[in-house]
């Protein structure tokens, strides 16, 4: 009916088109004429010449007047459904030649247009999905696309009944124009009432329903039939619930649970066809994945009761479950059946299952498959078929066919993004070179080195291998994205009561140049994209205490090996204040640190290249005055000098210093001095055991061997979710029982874990739900373990932003004799972690400790009456 009303309007548009250049023309007597001009008049943003080629009319045609031509012209400029009114009209004629106007009159241009009835975050993602444009024409066409493509957005969430009103008005201000409104009703989503399996007899219909993922049933409390007979003559013997129920074992508890009790607590329960389509096959997976390679759906259905929810009915045909048999290997030369048998390590009798079959072959988590051996000797173009060769009964032999392939040797590596960054420092991190054989581990490990360079966005990397079969060679593309990696430390302010300038000033450039210093072409803001590291920080709190320190680091020694160079200096300096207010007071005492070092570090190749070595020679010298803030520190004026030697073994296996999900660090540091006492005559002759002796005499020199070894381990749960475990050990020793252990360097356990006020070389540890339990000097000796889930909610290199939940435990002692490894602090509680690129780490923790104060009555008895403590990190992770 509306294609006829569409004929009628055309036909009778042709007519009056005819009739109004037939005014002065004899139907009887049509006549040719050349078109010596065609104008165009009505239109003010289309192109004319365009419209012009769209009549199918063109200067120098001839055509016949009253005729056919004119009739087609109008027609063309119709189907465009550009217009409200088309008409071609002669303009003047000169003998044989015509010249022609062409009316058009355009339909009104979109000027603005509104979406109403959801949400504005709702609103902005339809506005990217329909893509109106001001200043376009606004047709049915266009309307009718608009409704279909928010009806398909609101389908998506499971929003099956959801409406589009568009209305349009005129537009008062801008000429020819309308105004678009957009009413949406998105309704109520589709939920799922029910979800029945027939045919299953291998596994629990709950147990199938939780294969699929984004297909649930709504929330319901009830126990479901729970004298239903079963097929399996198992659960038949078990029916009698309450007969069996005290000698049921905790895994038969379960299975009751997933046969009978349906808690879809957690649960959103909307239908989207997608998820249900994805899901039916999820249940498939998991039968093959169980050993039913037979298993198929062979009938589903979906319908919609009186309410509008949905019911979903499968019937499933589970067939056989099958056993691997015999399994022998078909074109390798490289390697014999036997190394390849063991390393697929599929028994006879084993459940015949495509997911154990596929990791031995190409996906082993620890790179223990088939796929890897090869493609870590260069055969890049290997490729492994399992074909099963027989089965009988329940068994499938298979025969796995070998391509091997030649060996693929490095062509050309291309680095692409690196905006920033010198190409120098991302390629001396490579482990793929020009002229090697291709290794798949080789580069997966380059892929870890670059993203622990913290330069570019671990996200948005990639290493992309490019065959080239005809020569044998491979090419390897390496794309990063840089991101923001310096990091700036500002804090001002005024202390209350008269304490003064209180604040910190500190910034980091970890990708620093010093060579391009002297270039002004370079200052952008900073001289960048060596890969050095320079930090500069000061930080002031009032008259009490003041600090300055500043590191450089060139972590390619040379520019051959990665041989880092690292020199420091600092200056602390803390004051006691008289008063009741211990920031306006005199200073009446004072200690003073000042110190450097110079160290190197090179990178291991045994026992593997994750391992590093780094040795450094420190000096600091404390200068106290009538320092009297620790009670029991042995003197109180006079000065002392730590000349150590620091060497510490670590490896770093992390995959992301932002947001590790696989890999460990570790590193085990020995900072030891000479054993002053026992080596020169002068300190020979000291009475160290005489309490005459000066304490500030003894001390002078201070000597000891210290140890500290941390640990931290990380792995993936489900998801992104991932735990991290962590251990941190100190000891602090002597060499002289007489002069005992010294009162320098010891270590601190609990609080906030934040060094800007460490005094006397002390380590600080922190401790989460404690304030500082050492004595107020340290301690010789410390254990702290920490048990972590985390979980990123972004992970955009702008912002990285992760939940964490953690379980902590750590303990002081003053003597190897009292040491208790067991004897432990607990604590409990949650955090989060934002790291944004120009201010480092932000972010707080709870922490709720809930064992006494006193460290011999370990009573944990006290959960909830320390309330808990917060904790606030700004720039880095405490310890």
């Amino acid at each position: 009916m509306k294609m006829l009303k569409q004929f009628v309007l055309i036909v009778s548009l042709l007519c009056l088109s005819s009739l109004s250049l037939a005014q002065d023309l004899d139907y009887n007597a049509p006549q040719e004429y050349e078109i010596g001009g065609i104008r165009v008049e009505g239109t003010e943003f289309l192109d004319k010449k365009v419209l012009v080629s769209l009549s199918g009319m063109r200067v120098g045609d001839i055509i016949t007047i009253p005729g056919q031509e004119i009739s087609s012209a109008v027609k063309n400029l119709w189907e465009q459904r550009l217009f409200t009114d088309v008409s071609i009209e002669i303009e003047k004629t000169l003998g044989s030649t015509v010249f022609l106007i062409i009316n058009l009159e355009e339909l009104p241009r979109l000027s603005k247009y509104s979406i109403s009835g959801v949400k504005n975050g709702e609103v902005e993602e339809l506005r990217k999905k329909i893509n109106l444009r001001s200043g376009s024409i606004f047709t049915e066409s266009d309307r009718l696309a608009v409704i279909n493509k928010i009806q398909s957005y609101y389908i998506e969430k499971g929003f099956y009944n959801a409406t589009a009103t568009i209305s349009q008005s005129i537009d008062e201000v801008i000429d020819n124009s309308v105004t678009v409104d957009i009413v949406i009703d998105k309704g109520s989503k589709v939920k799922i009432d029910h979800i029945d399996i027939l045919g299953n007899e291998a596994f629990g219909e709950k147990k199938l329903e939780k294969q699929m993922k984004g297909t649930k049933e709504k929330v319901k409390f009830e126990i479901v039939e729970l004298l239903k007979v079963k097929k399996n003559k198992k659960q038949e013997e078990d029916l009698n619930f309450f007969k069996t129920l005290a000698n049921l074992s905790v895994s038969k508890a379960i299975n009751y649970g997933d046969d009978f009790v349906n808690l879809n607590i957690f649960k959103t329960s909307k239908f989207i066809e997608k998820d249900y389509e994805d899901d039916k096959k999820n249940i498939v997976a998991f039968y093959k994945e169980k050993g039913y390679r037979d298993a198929k759906i062979v009938f589903d259905e979906v319908t919609f009761d009186e309410d509008g929810e949905a019911n979903i009915n499968l019937l499933i045909k589970e067939g056989n479950l099958y056993y691997f048999r015999d399994i022998e290997f078909s074109g390798n030369t490289k390697y014999s059946d036997s190394l390849l048998a063991y390393i697929v390590n599929i028994e006879k009798g084993t459940v015949y299952s495509q997911m154990t079959l596929e990791e031995k072959l190409y996906m082993s988590q620890n790179g223990g498959d088939v796929s890897s051996i090869y493609m870590d000797d260069g055969y890049l173009f290997f490729n492994i078929t399992p074909v099963e060769k027989r089965i009988e009964g329940d068994s499938v032999d298979l025969e796995l066919k070998i391509y091997e392939g030649p060996q693929a040797i490095i062509n050309e590596v291309r680095i692409f993004g690196n905006t920033k960054t010198n190409e120098k420092v991302i390629r001396r991190e490579l482990y793929v070179l020009p002229g090697d054989k291709f290794s798949r581990s080789n580069l997966i490990r380059s892929q870890r080195q670059i993203a622990n360079l913290g330069y570019f966005d671990p996200e948005q990397m990639e290493i992309i291998p490019i065959p080239n079969p005809e020569n044998g060679t491979v090419d390897i593309e390496i794309r990063v994205v840089e991101k923001p990696s310096d990091q700036l430390e500002l804090s001002l302010g005024w202390g209350g009561r008269g304490a003064g300038l209180v604040g910190t000033l500190g910034v980091q450039f970890t990708n620093f140049s010093l060579k391009n210093i002297v270039d002004k072409n370079a200052w952008s803001p900073l001289p960048s994209g060596d890969g050095q590291n320079l930090t500069v920080r000061a930080q002031l709190n009032g008259k009490q205490f003041q600090s300055y320190n500043m590191s450089f680091t060139e972590p390619w020694l040379g520019g051959k090996k990665p041989n880092s160079f690292t020199v420091s200096f600092f200056r602390q300096r803390f004051n006691l204040l008289d008063g009741t207010n211990n920031f306006t007071g005199d200073v009446i005492g004072k200690q003073i640190t000042t110190g450097g070092s110079v160290g190197i570090g090179t990178r291991l190749k045994w026992p593997d290249d994750f391992f590093t070595i780094r040795s450094s020679i420190n000096v600091s010298r404390y200068s106290l005055d009538n320092f009297t803030l620790f009670a029991n520190f042995p003197f109180t004026s006079g000065s002392a000098t730590d000349l150590n030697l620091s060497t510490t073994l670590a490896r770093n296996s992390i995959d992301n210093p932002l947001f590790p999900r696989n890999g460990s660090t570790f590193s085990l540091q020995l900072d030891v001095t000479l054993p002053y006492s026992k080596l020169f005559k002068g300190r020979r002759d000291i009475d160290y055991a005489s309490s005459e002796t000066p304490a500030s005499e003894k001390y002078k020199l201070i000597e000891y061997h210290k140890w500290r070894f941390n640990a931290d381990w990380y792995t993936p749960i489900v998801g992104n979710l991932v735990f991290h475990a962590s251990a941190k050990l100190g000891f602090l020793g002597t060499f002289n029982k007489d002069l005992g252990v010294t009162p320098f360097e010891r270590y601190q356990l609990g609080g906030q874990g934040f060094n800007q006020f460490t005094i006397l070389g002390t380590d600080i540890i922190g401790m989460r739900g404690y304030d500082v339990i050492t004595p107020d000097e340290g301690s010789p000796i410390m254990n702290k373990y920490s048990f972590e889930l985390r979980y990123p909610f972004s992970l955009n290199p702008s912002a990285t932003v992760y939940a964490v939940g953690f379980f902590e435990a750590g303990n002081f002692w003053n003597n190897i004799q009292d040491y208790k490894p067991y004897e432990l602090r607990r604590a409990f509680g949650a955090g989060l972690r934002v790291f944004l690129p120009m201010f480092g780490l932000l972010g707080f923790d709870y922490g709720i400790g809930f064992d006494d104060n006193d460290v011999n009555a370990l009573t944990g008895n006290n959960l909830f009456s320390k309330y808990g403590q917060f904790r606030i990190i700004l720039g880095f992770e405490p310890e």
